[in-house]
């Protein structure tokens, strides 16, 4: 995804085969089964809890979040987005959940390691303990083993920029961090379906920007045309209310027309950007709770989201989305990216890190508390 604040939308791609098929932890998807780069039995299992209600949380977002810029590199992390289906619950901040999981920072860990930089398919498979225990006479030629790791690095970081934002069949069937051991059918789940993630058109937000302002003109002449006879009371009381939503709701019309720009982006990603919020209150994301440090914004899930889903939902999913009113999540992470606190000796997710991260809602409720009826429509 990159780290210095660049927009990057997430773009619906094919529908899954099956709604809890196994995919890849470098794969972003909206649904399923969450892809765990280890045992999923190592996780602390309240962390997939609704704070609300105690059921167990469904997989929403899954998003592939490396960091490249110029003080941090992190090519294997993955930011998780839960939320409870429950009626009346998944509009409740309580009933979603963000979780960052990313490799351990080590200073004896390379980091173009074959085995962390694409576990799913690696390209050699030897052994240090073999290396050093080895007692026969054989003699290793080192300078052309070098360079064979050298070049099975470089393919395989290639082939995970070039497919891990879009659904890789090879990856899917053989990929080794898949840790399951069989389907899971307790878990809840939304339908499925990969994402690829694209920048956005400046043309296409240039031409929303034209429309939408000339809306507003026309409003505007309208309201202006009226006479003090004509409108009477009711008519000040109208234009008072046609103001006042104006004002109110210049941050709604930010985000209306960035929707109509790209319709069907379900995901927004910028990590140290700005989110585009659908109204002006926004609640405090918190500090990290691993090393203290300030949280910034990094990701917000979009209405058109929850279209697509209903789209591909039985009768009996619909009943549940149809409950979710919530106009964007807006998820704020660790601005370290931080790995290095981590207690790794009480770890049991095998070198990997699994942090808890804001997640601030936005409802449609609040929304239409201060927009004048019908103003959008």
């Amino acid at each position: 995804m990159g780290g210095g604040g660049g927009v990057l939308l997430g773009m619906p791609g094919p529908w899954a085969d099956d709604n809890r098929e196994p995919s890849d932890f470098y794969t972003s998807k909206i649904g399923g089964l969450p892809d765990w780069p280890f045992p999923a039995e190592s996780l602390a299992p309240n962390l997939l809890i609704c704070g609300t209600c105690g059921s167990k949380l469904c997989l929403v977002a899954q998003v592939y979040a490396p960091i490249s810029s110029g003080t941090l590199n992190i090519e294997d992390r993955t930011i998780l987005v839960f939320g409870c289906i429950i009626p009346n619950c998944g509009n409740t901040p309580l009933s979603w959940r963000a979780l960052r999981v990313q490799k351990v920072d080590s200073e004896s860990e390379s980091s173009v390691s074959t085995e962390e930089v694409v576990p799913s398919t690696p390209p050699v498979s030897v052994s240090k303990t073999n290396w050093l225990d080895d007692d026969s006479d054989e003699d290793i030629d080192l300078e052309a083993l070098s360079k064979a790791l050298s070049e099975a690095g470089t393919l395989a970081s290639h082939s995970k920029k070039k497919d891990g934002n879009r659904r890789s069949e090879s990856v899917v069937k053989n990929s080794t961090l898949v840790a399951r051991t069989g389907v899971d059918m307790e878990t809840p789940v939304v339908p499925c379906f990969y994402m690829y993630t694209q920048e956005p058109s400046s043309k296409d937000i240039v031409s929303s920007i034209c429309s939408t302002y000339s809306e507003l003109s026309v409003k505007e002449e309208q309201n202006c045309n009226y006479n003090d006879d004509e409108m009477g009371d009711a008519g000040e009381q109208e234009v008072y209310e046609y103001d006042k939503a104006f004002s109110a709701d210049r941050t709604y019309l930010k985000f209306k027309k960035q929707l109509d720009a790209n319709p069907d982006q379900c995901f927004r990603h910028s990590y140290g950007g700005k989110p585009l919020l659908a109204t002006a209150e926004l609640g405090d994301p918190g500090n990290c709770k691993l090393c203290g440090g300030f949280r910034h914004f990094e990701m917000q899930l979009m209405p058109q989201l929850i279209s697509f889903l209903l789209d591909g939902a039985d009768d009996c999913q619909k009943n549940v989305l149809e409950n979710w009113n919530w106009m964007t999540l807006v998820i704020y992470t660790c601005s370290k990216s931080c790995s290095n606190s981590f207690d790794r000796e009480k770890s049991t997710t095998s070198g990997w890190i699994v942090a808890e991260e804001a997640v601030l809602v936005q409802i449609e409720k609040s929304l239409h508390e201060s927009i004048l009826p019908g103003y959008f429509s």
